[in-house]
């Protein structure tokens, strides 16, 4: 997003890295702030945590694509978006979000950065409202409309403008209708507040000033007033909705218009947002048997969260939290299996389907636990499990430590050795001892040609994996797994642990392994799991 220049040589995906990176802390910044102001069209408090949910949840996918491949990081950011939006004002970011980075992601080298940027608002401003079941001005579509009306008037005005103007230019346009959001809406007006929503997409805003710019924007000059929320147990709306309900939703494009109509006669506060097959659904009704049925008759509803409303504002309150909890990440049914066995809150996730920073936010949450232990086994997980242990500690007081561990196998090491009879600073620093001394490796498929370090690859080919760097090359799975055992090995061990993966068929590539151990390496033990891994047939560890 450079000047001058055109698309090609200006809107630099470094650049849209940096806004990701300054946009999620300055909503860590004013999340505490936004919370304070929510009071359209529930007063629960939560519209802050989950803008800056949303965007970690952006951010976070970005970080685990390929930094090589533009195309790759773009659709990770608006899947990203799109799988970890919570709540009303997440869903509707995530559809902005989606139409700004597509707008980037097709620009010609032919356009000009500025033309590029007021076209991206005004997509984001026209998503957003086609997403929402009954738009209200007021509220954050006021916003983002403001601020695209703007770059469109100083478009008009000047077609060569550049980039950094329109995004100034916007993100004044959008301090000033925040400011005028409570004469649009009384339920604001009467509070003594600005629209919480709104306010974070100033806050979005003015990242995106400043990663173009590097000014940072004008402080507030007064302290936004706060509102008095509710009691627990009080009705939130007067009349209103008693449950929040929010799935993703597997289904043919087609088929939205008819769930559209069905949801919008059981509630409101509707917003439906995604395409290609996958969208995020939520709604505000009394009936969440009759929500959830509406997806089912449209498609595969999953990940479904519901919520009641007088039970959040309760949880606001401080509650008595007890003991420790080891919160895991699996990537397989029977590594599910085996971290539940031991004691851990599971989060399913994995190479294709990682768990978003709201998921591991949730299991914090849900533990009770005073002191949490986060084992992310997944490198590509562990921003996320930081992310979700900085809010919760933030939010409830928890106590959190993160263990950095990158592999399932190393997530088991360390949960063997949990003790929670000792203190928790010794708890987390013997697991984390334990994880960092298992030796990691494993034996995947290559999906496409590319050149690694241990020679070029073919898709299909059988590539050896140690410590997260590829070793070997080959053509067989058993020869080439015995060859990461002999390289791990090599440097001594008493015992192995071996995890079939859902391509290993009936764990025959696991206890061949076991057999070639057991003939070389007879002295030392070996354990075999059925783990139910994706991607990897087996995964090996040596302690």
């Amino acid at each position: 997003m450079g000047e001058p220049g055109t698309v090609g040589s200006g809107i630099q995906l470094a650049t849209v890295l940096q806004f990701a990176d300054i946009a999620v802390d300055a909503l860590a910044g004013a999340r505490e702030e936004i919370d304070a102001l929510n009071v359209y069209p529930v007063p629960d408090g939560d519209t802050g945590t989950n803008l800056y949910l949303t965007m970690a949840a952006a951010r976070d996918a970005v970080r685990a694509a390929d930094p090589s491949s533009a195309a790759e990081v773009y659709a990770a950011f608006t899947r990203g978006a799109l799988l970890g939006a919570r709540g009303n004002s997440g869903v509707i970011l995530s559809e902005m979000l989606r139409a700004i980075i597509r707008r980037i992601a097709a620009a010609r080298p032919d356009e000009r950065n500025g033309a590029v940027m007021v076209d991206a608002l005004r997509r984001a401003t026209d998503a957003s409202y086609a997403a929402v079941g009954t738009p209200v001005e007021g509220t954050m579509l006021s916003v983002c409309a403001a601020a695209a009306e703007a770059a469109e008037a100083l478009l008009a005005g000047d077609p060569t403008v550049r980039s950094r103007d329109v995004l100034t230019t916007s993100a004044r346009a959008a301090r000033e209708a925040l400011a005028r959001t409570p004469e649009q809406l009384q339920a604001l007006k009467d509070a003594g507040v600005v629209d919480a929503g709104g306010r974070g997409v100033v806050v979005i805003l003015d990242a995106a000033e400043t990663a173009l710019t590097g000014r940072r924007p004008p402080r507030v000059a007064h302290p936004l007033p706060r509102p008095v929320l509710p009691e627990p147990g009080a009705d939130l709306v007067d009349g209103g909705p008693a449950y929040e309900v929010m799935y993703l939703l597997d289904a043919p494009d087609d088929a939205i218009a008819g769930l559209r109509a069905t949801l919008a006669g059981l509630g409101d506060s509707l917003v439906v947002v995604g395409g290609e097959g996958l969208w995020n659904v939520h709604v505000h009704v009394d009936d969440v048997g009759a929500a959830i049925e509406a997806g089912i008759d449209a498609g595969r509803p999953h990940r479904v969260r519901v919520t009641h409303f007088a039970e959040q504002v309760a949880a606001r309150e401080p509650r008595r939290r007890t003991g420790r909890a080891i919160v895991a990440v699996a990537a397989g049914p029977g590594l599910a299996q085996l971290f539940e066995e031991a004691g851990a809150v599971v989060v399913r996730g994995g190479p294709r389907n990682r768990p978003s920073t709201g998921m591991l936010l949730e299991a914090i949450e849900q533990s009770g636990a005073q002191e949490v232990v986060v084992l992310p086994n997944d490198p590509d997980s562990v921003r996320a499990a930081q992310v979700a242990a900085s809010t919760a500690e933030t939010d409830h007081g928890v106590r959190v430590a993160v263990l950095p561990t990158t592999a399932q196998v190393e997530g088991l090491a360390a949960l063997a050795v949990h003790e929670p009879g000792r203190t928790f600073d010794q708890d987390v620093l013997e697991m984390t001892a334990t994880a960092r001394h298992a030796r990691q490796g494993g034996v995947t498929i290559a999906a496409r040609q590319a050149m690694t370090m241990a020679g070029p690859c073919e898709p299909g080919d059988v590539l050896g994996i140690i410590g997260g760097d590829f070793v070997a090359v080959g053509d067989d799975l058993t020869a080439v797994a015995q060859d990461v055992l002999g390289r791990l090995l090599g440097g001594g061990g008493e015992m192995v642990t071996l995890v079939s993966g859902a391509e290993d068929a009936g764990g025959a590539l696991a206890q061949a392994c076991a057999s070639w151990l057991e003939e070389r390496h007879p002295t030392v033990d070996v354990v075999v799991y059925d783990g139910g891994q994706e991607r990897y047939p087996l995964l090996v560890a040596v302690e």
